[in-house]
């Protein structure tokens, strides 16, 4: 299957301090390339994969579940452990679910944690239809470019395909299940006006982990994509500062 244009991985060999970097939903590294990129300039090692199905069409995701898009994930954190001895994951979204993962799998790996917009849970009520409907219609409407910055687009696809959204949902009841298992040092962004994930995700997230040091950010400029929107620089900046704290190092 060919890989859209843009929508390749990112990899970058630098310094003992990793940062492993996971995409959304139905999106690809191009949402977070900006993050990974920050990274690889200062030195950094950077892995950000693109998921199992991301990156082609939406039929191609319906035929992946979460499992595969973690083993893509965890991967790429067994390449950077292979070089490094301190490693912070970065998420946004799913990605974000699946960096929270990282953190339960890997509790003495992973040494910090960005979550930009996590994903766990959904309170729309029409999900409870999602385990029958999967079966009768194969997509939806998009999900995708949920950005308040003019002109700026996300790589995504415009249809969200339901076998994988229901696959998502299984992802997130295990994620949350385990929340108090995260200790590691936690830096939330999220967007009080975001139309894809809804806020009670971030009141879930700082309520249920152990870790006790943690940041909560408002992105009060952006919406749900917003490593592309008004807040991109500060997610960066930020993200910046919490990987020099947590690991002591500036590259």
């Amino acid at each position: 299957m060919d890989v859209l244009p843009g929508a390749e991985p990112f990899a970058h060999d630098g310094s003992a301090t990793g940062v492993l970097v996971c995409h959304g939903f139905t999106g690809s590294p191009q949402s977070m390339l900006p993050i990974a990129r920050r990274c690889a300039d200062a030195g950094y090692t950077v892995r950000l994969p693109r998921l199992p199905g991301h990156g082609t069409t939406w039929q191609d995701l319906n035929t992946t579940a979460w499992t595969d898009w973690w083993s893509e994930v965890d991967a790429a954190y067994d390449e950077l452990r292979r070089r490094c001895d301190r490693i912070v994951a970065v998420g946004l979204s799913m990605g974000g679910t699946l960096a929270t993962l990282a953190a339960q799998s890997h509790p003495h790996g992973i040494h910090g944690l960005v979550l930009i917009n996590p994903a766990y849970t959904m309170s729309d009520l029409r999900l409870r239809a999602l385990p029958l409907l999967q079966h009768v219609v194969p997509s939806i409407a998009a999900i995708a470019g949920d950005i308040k910055k003019p002109g700026v687009r996300e790589l995504a696809y415009d249809r969200t395909p339901l076998k994988a959204l229901q696959s998502q949902r299984q992802l997130w009841a295990q994620v949350t299940r385990d929340l108090p298992q995260v200790t590691q040092p936690l830096l939330l962004l999220h967007s009080p006006q975001d139309h894809v994930v809804p806020p009670e995700c971030s009141t879930l997230l700082l309520a249920r982990v152990s870790s006790t040091d943690k940041t909560e950010i408002l992105l009060t400029d952006s919406y749900h994509v917003a490593t592309l929107d008004n807040d991109a620089e500060l997610i960066e900046d930020e993200t910046m500062q919490f990987i020099q704290r947590v690991t002591g190092r500036s590259s």
